[in-house]
């Protein structure tokens, strides 16, 4: 994503759970600006307009803080575990031009054989790339892949300037049978066996003995 979304920024002087509490009931989240040697800036951002900036990964920002604005994106996320609300963000300052390590989500396209699922093993793949130019996912198609087949992070086609950190080697995507499937074709053939062993019995008990 390369157009910046821009949230207003208070400054805060206050700190611990107590004004965290007061700040989300304010419809506020704590955050605090951070990177390039700056000392932390501590400040409460709009909920409504955060949680709805931060829904699209790596998502870059413009904090505006008075008359002073910073290109920033998300480093870290506090939520509460239950509610699922945010109760605190880290923001690392970026610039233009800038080359970054991202964790960048990796979404699975297409249908594999018939028969068969797939088995997604890293749901993101980390790269560098341009603060400004952050792309929001990257695709693993695996239309019509056979059982056995395997995608791994060094086949999944990367942007251009886009570098992969994940090790290239690292599986990312196999395709496999289903365990129940896999189950019962055993036991049909073992039923099988076992009909074809009771016919085989039941041949031989009827066959004449050879008369002495």
């Amino acid at each position: 994503m390369s157009d910046a979304l821009t949230l207003a920024a208070e400054a805060r002087t206050e700190f611990g759970k107590g004004f965290a509490r007061r700040a989300r009931a304010a419809g506020k989240i704590p955050a605090v600006i951070y990177g390039h040697g700056t000392d932390p800036v501590h400040v409460t951002l709009p909920a409504h307009d955060t949680a709805m900036a931060l829904k699209h990964p790596n998502a870059l920002l413009t904090i505006e803080l008075g008359k002073d604005s910073q290109l920033a994106i998300a480093k870290d996320v506090q939520r509460d575990p239950v509610k699922r609300i945010i109760e605190h963000i880290d923001l690392i300052i970026v610039k233009k031009g800038e080359k970054i390590t991202v964790d960048v989500p990796l979404h699975v396209v297409g249908e594999s054989a018939p028969g068969t699922i797939h088995i997604q093993d890293h749901t993101t793949l980390q790269v560098i790339a341009e603060a400004t130019h952050i792309p929001e996912g990257f695709e693993a198609n695996i239309e019509g892949l056979e059982e056995g087949h395997n995608l791994t992070a060094g086949q999944i086609e990367l942007p251009k300037g886009v570098e992969l950190v994940t090790d290239p080697d690292a599986i990312v995507v196999n395709i496999a049978v289903p365990r129940a499937a896999v189950a019962d074709e055993a036991e049909e053939a073992a039923a099988e066996g076992g009909a074809a062993a009771e016919g085989e019995a039941a041949e031989a008990a009827e066959a004449p003995e050879a008369s002495e």
